[in-house]
């Protein structure tokens, strides 16, 4: 089982127009909600991918129950701690005659000290040990920005692999208990170590780097370019399948779904970088929110090359 963790869930809910015009009134042609929020994002994908995991986090207010409803109606078991405060509401806009996407995001609710420890205890005590859990996303205010490095040396101490997939401070942070996995954009890695990535072969060796802090699995994500993945043994260049980009949202928390997926199964890097970049790519082929499909993914897998470094 494949636990993950979502400290700012969010209720998406997404619009399409067809030609968005500033300052004018427009009417949406379709409008689509999606439980939302990195780790929940995980926890579909696994469960579409024939995974089993159990999504964990805050949820509270009319929009938290709307999104526990959403994911009981797609089969995604959850074990939310229930807090005072509304989860946030994400607006994706989508023109169609563009093709481009415009997100408004909310920063989360206040979360009181009771209710975090709440969470916690929750998360260190889980009754089935995982064999990942995965911490994915921001952190709503009042969360302190170490909550990362805490909730990853709790599940360590008690044998539990961890992957941390966020930005910012929280990343900085959490990269100090070195969790076993980790996918930073390029962005972000040049973050955590301070230097710009010009290139590939800087990608190459800030993934290596990041290997030998004790990071046992690093993906640096490029975008349309694929990912750079690198453990103590091996550097991998990973080509995505070339598709239709139609959705961008998710193709992150896909792409981790399905390496921990492979990874938890016993299988080694390549496999699980396979099956990280088919279901990033499917992703990226759905409208709105909507995240991979698993047909889509099974077609999508020979077309992914990969290439040792």
């Amino acid at each position: 089982m494949i636990a993950t963790v979502t400290l700012n869930p969010s209720l998406d809910k997404t619009v399409t127009v067809d030609g968005l015009v500033v300052d004018e009134a427009n009417r949406w042609t379709s409008l689509r909600r999606d439980p939302g929020g990195k780790g929940i994002n995980v926890s579909r994908v696994l469960h579409e991918l024939g995974g089993e995991t159990v999504a964990y986090g805050f949820i509270g207010g009319i929009d938290g129950n709307i999104l526990k409803h959403l994911l009981e109606q797609q089969g995604v078991p959850s074990d939310f701690t229930p807090i005072k405060g509304d989860i946030r509401s994400n607006f994706i806009i989508t023109d169609l005659k563009t093709r481009r996407q415009t997100r408004i995001d909310a920063p989360g609710p206040c979360v009181s000290a009771s209710e975090l420890e709440s969470l916690i205890d929750k998360i260190v005590h889980i009754k089935s040990k995982p064999a990942f859990i995965v911490f994915a996303g921001s952190v709503p205010p009042g969360v302190p920005d170490n909550i990362y490095s805490l909730l990853i040396e709790g599940a360590e101490s008690y044998g539990v692999k961890t992957v941390l997939d966020s930005d910012d401070e929280w990343l900085k942070e959490g990269i100090k208990a070195k969790p076993n996995v980790i996918k930073p954009n390029v962005h972000e890695a040049e973050e955590l170590l301070g230097t710009e990535l010009k290139t590939e072969e800087d990608i190459v060796q800030a993934a290596k780097t990041l290997v030998a802090q004790g990071i046992e699995v690093v993906l640096i994500s490029r975008g349309k370019h694929g990912l750079i993945a690198a453990n103590k043994d091996e550097v991998l260049k990973v080509t995505s399948p070339k598709v239709e980009v139609r959705n961008t949202v998710g193709a992150g928390d896909s792409a981790i779904a399905g390496l921990v997926l492979k990874l938890s199964q016993g299988d080694g890097l390549e496999e699980a970088c396979r099956l990280a970049a088919a279901a990033g790519a499917a992703t990226a082929m759905t409208p709105g929110t909507e995240l991979c499909r698993r047909e889509d993914v099974e077609r999508l897998l020979p077309q992914v090359k990969i290439e040792r470094l």
